[in-house]
Protein backbone atom coordinates (compact mmCIF):
# COMPACT_ATOMS: atom_id res chain seq x y z
CA UNK A 1 0.00 0.00 0.00
CA UNK A 2 1.34 3.20 -0.73
CA UNK A 3 1.31 6.54 1.64
CA UNK A 4 1.74 9.72 -1.24
CA UNK A 5 -0.82 11.23 1.18
CA UNK A 6 1.76 12.12 3.28
CA UNK A 7 4.35 15.20 2.83
CA UNK A 8 7.78 15.38 1.73
CA UNK A 9 10.71 16.81 3.89
CA UNK A 10 11.37 19.99 2.41
CA UNK A 11 14.84 20.40 3.08
CA UNK A 12 15.40 20.26 6.92
CA UNK A 13 19.21 20.15 8.39
CA UNK A 14 20.36 18.38 11.35
CA UNK A 15 19.39 20.21 14.53
CA UNK A 16 18.41 17.48 16.52
CA UNK A 17 21.52 15.44 17.04
CA UNK A 18 21.87 13.21 20.09
CA UNK A 19 17.83 12.37 20.07
CA UNK A 20 16.69 8.55 19.51
CA UNK A 21 13.48 7.84 17.59
CA UNK A 22 11.71 4.22 17.33
CA UNK A 23 10.09 4.08 14.53
CA UNK A 24 7.79 1.08 14.95
CA UNK A 25 5.29 0.31 11.94
CA UNK A 26 4.34 -3.05 9.81
CA UNK A 27 4.60 -0.87 6.60
CA UNK A 28 7.75 -0.65 5.34
CA UNK A 29 7.22 2.13 2.88
CA UNK A 30 5.90 4.40 6.16
CA UNK A 31 9.38 3.19 7.97
CA UNK A 32 11.73 4.39 5.69
CA UNK A 33 9.46 7.62 4.75
CA UNK A 34 9.41 8.61 8.65
CA UNK A 35 13.43 7.16 9.27
CA UNK A 36 14.37 9.63 5.86
CA UNK A 37 12.36 12.28 7.32
CA UNK A 38 14.07 12.42 10.68
CA UNK A 39 17.39 11.42 9.90
CA UNK A 40 17.58 14.43 7.69
CA UNK A 41 16.59 16.59 10.66
CA UNK A 42 19.24 15.02 12.80
CA UNK A 43 17.48 12.70 14.96
CA UNK A 44 18.93 9.07 15.12
CA UNK A 45 16.88 6.17 14.43
CA UNK A 46 15.71 2.87 14.95
CA UNK A 47 12.67 0.97 13.17
CA UNK A 48 10.46 -2.18 14.65
CA UNK A 49 8.31 -4.06 11.95
CA UNK A 50 6.34 -5.20 14.31
CA UNK A 51 5.06 -5.52 18.62
CA UNK A 52 8.10 -8.20 19.05
CA UNK A 53 10.94 -6.13 17.92
CA UNK A 54 9.68 -3.11 19.54
CA UNK A 55 10.18 -5.06 22.87
CA UNK A 56 13.01 -6.27 21.67
CA UNK A 57 14.37 -2.69 20.61
CA UNK A 58 13.58 -0.51 23.30
CA UNK A 59 16.33 -1.39 25.32
CA UNK A 60 18.27 0.87 23.38
CA UNK A 61 16.35 3.57 25.41
CA UNK A 62 15.20 5.62 22.40
CA UNK A 63 14.27 9.45 23.15
CA UNK A 64 10.77 9.12 21.85
CA UNK A 65 8.79 6.16 20.24
CA UNK A 66 6.41 6.79 17.17
CA UNK A 67 3.93 3.51 17.85
CA UNK A 68 1.91 1.95 15.32
CA UNK A 69 -1.35 0.66 16.73
CA UNK A 70 -2.79 -1.25 13.93
CA UNK A 71 0.53 -3.94 13.63
CA UNK A 72 -0.75 -7.36 13.46
CA UNK A 73 -0.12 -9.61 15.85
CA UNK A 74 0.81 -7.39 19.04
CA UNK A 75 -0.76 -4.35 18.37
CA UNK A 76 0.77 -0.83 19.63
CA UNK A 77 -1.93 -0.62 22.66
CA UNK A 78 -0.40 -4.32 23.72
CA UNK A 79 2.99 -3.17 23.28
CA UNK A 80 2.77 0.19 25.26
CA UNK A 81 1.16 -1.56 27.93
CA UNK A 82 3.62 -4.03 28.18
CA UNK A 83 6.30 -1.54 28.07
CA UNK A 84 4.87 1.60 30.01
CA UNK A 85 5.95 1.01 33.08
CA UNK A 86 9.30 0.57 32.56
CA UNK A 87 9.87 3.27 29.60
CA UNK A 88 9.67 6.80 30.27
CA UNK A 89 9.91 7.76 27.44
CA UNK A 90 7.05 9.86 25.47
CA UNK A 91 5.39 7.30 23.37
CA UNK A 92 3.25 8.37 20.33
CA UNK A 93 0.52 6.31 18.78
CA UNK A 94 0.36 7.06 14.97
CA UNK A 95 -3.44 5.06 13.88
CA UNK A 96 -5.96 4.82 11.26
CA UNK A 97 -8.84 4.71 13.96
CA UNK A 98 -10.80 7.93 14.08
CA UNK A 99 -13.21 6.43 17.02
CA UNK A 100 -12.98 8.64 20.13
CA UNK A 101 -12.91 5.90 22.42
CA UNK A 102 -9.86 4.09 20.30
CA UNK A 103 -8.24 7.31 21.05
CA UNK A 104 -9.27 7.44 24.77
CA UNK A 105 -8.15 3.69 25.10
CA UNK A 106 -4.34 4.68 23.96
CA UNK A 107 -4.48 7.56 26.52
CA UNK A 108 -5.21 5.27 29.40
CA UNK A 109 -2.74 2.98 28.71
CA UNK A 110 0.18 5.44 29.02
CA UNK A 111 0.09 6.89 25.44
CA UNK A 112 1.28 10.39 25.37
CA UNK A 113 -0.29 11.72 22.07
CA UNK A 114 -1.52 10.51 18.72
CA UNK A 115 -1.95 11.53 15.64
CA UNK A 116 -4.42 10.74 12.57
CA UNK A 117 -3.03 8.75 9.29
CA UNK A 118 -3.11 10.58 6.71
CA UNK A 119 -0.96 12.95 8.22
CA UNK A 120 1.17 15.62 7.34
CA UNK A 121 5.32 15.00 8.19
CA UNK A 122 5.27 18.54 9.12
CA UNK A 123 2.92 18.45 11.84
CA UNK A 124 4.28 15.02 13.25
CA UNK A 125 7.38 16.64 13.28
CA UNK A 126 6.57 19.48 15.28
CA UNK A 127 4.90 17.22 17.78
CA UNK A 128 7.70 14.99 18.16
CA UNK A 129 10.09 18.26 18.50
CA UNK A 130 7.74 19.73 21.09
CA UNK A 131 7.49 16.51 22.93
CA UNK A 132 11.31 16.63 23.13
CA UNK A 133 11.74 20.28 24.55
CA UNK A 134 9.14 19.40 27.44
CA UNK A 135 11.78 16.42 28.20
CA UNK A 136 14.53 18.78 28.45
CA UNK A 137 13.39 21.57 29.74
CA UNK A 138 11.91 18.70 33.15
CA UNK A 139 15.31 18.51 34.03
CA UNK A 140 16.06 21.72 34.89
CA UNK A 141 13.82 22.17 37.86
CA UNK A 142 13.80 21.29 41.16
CA UNK A 143 11.51 19.23 43.72
CA UNK A 144 8.55 21.39 45.12
CA UNK A 145 6.06 20.38 48.08
CA UNK A 146 2.86 21.51 47.80
CA UNK A 147 1.00 20.45 50.49
CA UNK A 148 1.36 18.32 53.88
CA UNK A 149 0.85 14.84 51.96
CA UNK A 150 1.62 15.67 48.29
CA UNK A 151 4.77 16.56 46.32
CA UNK A 152 5.83 17.31 43.05
CA UNK A 153 9.11 16.10 42.22
CA UNK A 154 9.83 18.27 38.78
CA UNK A 155 13.56 16.94 38.42
CA UNK A 156 12.53 13.36 39.09
CA UNK A 157 9.41 14.31 37.16
CA UNK A 158 6.79 12.11 39.81
CA UNK A 159 4.32 12.77 42.38
CA UNK A 160 4.16 11.61 45.72
CA UNK A 161 1.55 11.46 48.50
CA UNK A 162 2.71 10.24 51.36
CA UNK A 163 5.48 7.69 50.56
CA UNK A 164 3.27 6.10 47.62
CA UNK A 165 4.20 7.24 43.49
CA UNK A 166 0.94 8.42 42.09
CA UNK A 167 1.85 6.74 39.37
CA UNK A 168 1.77 9.45 36.24
CA UNK A 169 2.48 9.01 32.85
CA UNK A 170 5.04 11.29 31.16
CA UNK A 171 1.89 13.28 29.29
CA UNK A 172 -0.17 13.19 32.72
CA UNK A 173 2.87 14.59 34.52
CA UNK A 174 3.48 17.53 31.83
CA UNK A 175 0.04 18.86 32.94
CA UNK A 176 0.25 18.59 36.22
CA UNK A 177 3.54 20.56 36.08
CA UNK A 178 1.91 23.18 33.84
CA UNK A 179 -0.52 23.79 36.13
CA UNK A 180 1.27 23.73 39.21
CA UNK A 181 3.86 26.08 38.33
CA UNK A 182 1.06 28.13 37.71
CA UNK A 183 -1.26 27.89 40.66
CA UNK A 184 -4.38 29.94 40.81
CA UNK A 185 -3.87 30.50 37.01
CA UNK A 186 -6.72 29.23 34.90
CA UNK A 187 -5.52 27.09 31.80
CA UNK A 188 -8.45 26.62 29.13
CA UNK A 189 -8.29 23.16 27.59
CA UNK A 190 -6.92 24.85 24.32
CA UNK A 191 -4.25 26.62 25.80
CA UNK A 192 -3.08 23.19 27.84
CA UNK A 193 -2.93 21.69 24.05
CA UNK A 194 -1.13 24.32 23.11
CA UNK A 195 0.98 24.98 26.03
CA UNK A 196 2.14 20.97 25.64
CA UNK A 197 2.17 20.27 21.78
CA UNK A 198 3.56 23.93 20.61
CA UNK A 199 0.44 24.79 18.68
CA UNK A 200 -3.69 24.65 18.25
CA UNK A 201 -5.31 21.85 16.78
CA UNK A 202 -8.97 21.43 16.99
CA UNK A 203 -10.65 18.54 17.35
CA UNK A 204 -7.79 17.64 19.91
CA UNK A 205 -9.71 18.90 23.26
CA UNK A 206 -10.08 15.12 23.88
CA UNK A 207 -6.74 14.74 24.85
CA UNK A 208 -6.68 17.23 27.52
CA UNK A 209 -10.01 16.30 29.21
CA UNK A 210 -9.13 12.54 29.83
CA UNK A 211 -5.83 13.41 30.94
CA UNK A 212 -7.12 15.49 33.37
CA UNK A 213 -9.57 12.89 34.19
CA UNK A 214 -6.85 10.05 34.89
CA UNK A 215 -4.79 12.29 36.92
CA UNK A 216 -7.91 13.28 39.23
CA UNK A 217 -8.69 9.14 39.29
CA UNK A 218 -4.45 8.53 40.33
CA UNK A 219 -4.57 11.29 43.27
CA UNK A 220 -7.82 10.01 44.41
CA UNK A 221 -6.41 6.99 45.25
CA UNK A 222 -4.37 7.96 48.00
CA UNK A 223 -5.96 11.62 48.55
CA UNK A 224 -8.76 12.84 49.74
CA UNK A 225 -7.96 16.43 48.10
CA UNK A 226 -8.79 17.79 45.20
CA UNK A 227 -5.59 19.62 43.06
CA UNK A 228 -7.30 20.65 40.04
CA UNK A 229 -10.11 22.52 39.72
CA UNK A 230 -12.73 23.08 36.66
CA UNK A 231 -13.39 26.72 36.59
CA UNK A 232 -16.52 25.79 34.23
CA UNK A 233 -16.70 27.51 30.60
CA UNK A 234 -13.58 28.36 31.06
CA UNK A 235 -10.64 25.52 31.97
CA UNK A 236 -8.99 24.53 35.08
CA UNK A 237 -6.18 25.60 37.65
CA UNK A 238 -4.09 24.49 40.45
CA UNK A 239 -5.69 25.02 43.86
CA UNK A 240 -3.30 22.74 46.28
Amino acid sequence: MGYTFLERPNGHTGIHEGYKILIADDEADIRMLLTDFFCMQGYQTVTAKNGKEVLEKVSGQPDLILLDINMPGMDGLEVCRRIREYVDSPILFLTARVEEQDRINGLMIGGDDYIIKPFSLEELGARVAAHLRREARAGKKDSLRFSEELVIHYSRRCVYCGEKNVGLTKTEFDIVELLSMNRGQVFSKERIYERLWGYDSEGDEAIVTEHIRRIRLKLKKYSEKSYIETVWGVGYQWIG
